[in-house]
């Protein structure tokens, strides 16, 4: 199988979107984030939440950092923080950061996700004094760039592209795609015929926080394929599995054979024929 990668994990780590500025009394400069308003997240599976952050500080370092993220509607109900203690125990062992906070990431991935798993969630960062006093000395809370998520029970069916008819002999792409937001748990797609030589896999990020991965199928009908399924599968992390089907159509090479024989074998006849009277002929004169 060929794999082709669009979107890598440091397109993850690197996000960038339009930037909703947040003035801050305590910086006495302005904060921004850059997050998605509202992803999909599909339960059991998990999400991946692209988050940056700029201030008018100066570079800092991720160990003078601790970032948080919290309920929109309560700061102390964390969801993720470096202390696994003072997160909601619902959310323990869930959550990490993908990104350095050094590097203004704040990128957030949710894993098992649950039904209750919707949100809003916002992001909160704090500065410690020093490399050596670890005290807060400030901190700011995002409050008004959040993220919210949609909840899906179940998977979105794969989508299928393709011509509506094959030629027989002649090459033929099926193309099968699914969307999801989670680039660190990738779907698998499979296909119900070919071999690894005939099936390219396509992944990218389509735009922020949503990604989408394709896997192609070049065929070479026979008249035998005509009218059979080929179908496409995909499983989502989680287990969760979807799938779609179209019907091959194969137009068949025109065939005059049955048109060729019969029409040389009787010119072939009338040859024959036509050289045996001959031959009659001059033998009586």
């Amino acid at each position: 199988m060929s794999v082709f990668y669009r979107g890598t994990m440091e397109s993850i780590l690197t996000y960038t979107a339009l930037s909703h500025g947040i003035s801050s009394p305590v910086f006495g400069g302005e904060w921004k984030a850059n997050v998605v308003k509202s992803l999909d997240a599909l339960v059991t599976s998990c999400v991946v939440l692209p988050c940056s952050f700029s201030h008018p500080k100066e570079t800092l370092p991720t160990s003078r950092l601790r970032g948080m993220w919290h309920r929109s509607n309560d700061r102390d109900q964390l969801i993720y923080y470096e202390d696994q203690t003072r997160v909601l125990e619902s959310f323990r062992g869930r959550t990490r950061l993908l990104g350095l906070l050094g590097q203004n990431n704040c990128t957030l991935e949710i894993t098992e996700i649950k039904d209750h798993d919707n949100g809003p969630f916002c992001f909160r960062i704090e500065l410690a004094r020093t490399e050596t006093d670890t005290s807060t000395a400030d901190k700011f809370s995002f409050v008004e760039d959040c993220v919210e998520l949609k909840m899906l029970p179940d998977p979105p069916n794969p989508e299928m592209t393709h011509l509506k008819t094959a030629n027989e002999g002649r090459p033929f792409i099926v193309t099968c795609s699914v969307t999801h937001t989670c680039p660190t748990h990738v779907p698998t797609l499979t296909w119900s015929r070919g071999t690894a030589e005939e099936i390219t896999e396509v992944r990218r990020e389509i735009h922020p926080g949503n990604w989408e991965v394709q896997s192609i199928l070049t065929l070479i009908p026979t008249a035998k394929d005509d009218h059979t399924d080929v179908t496409c599968a995909s499983q989502f992390n989680g287990q969760k599995k979807s799938s779609n089907t179209m019907t091959l159509y194969v137009k068949r090479t025109e065939d005059y054979s049955h048109i060729i024989i019969p029409t040389v074998v009787g010119i072939g006849t009338a040859l024959i024929f036509a050289v045996f009277c001959i031959f009659m002929v001059k033998k009586y004169k």
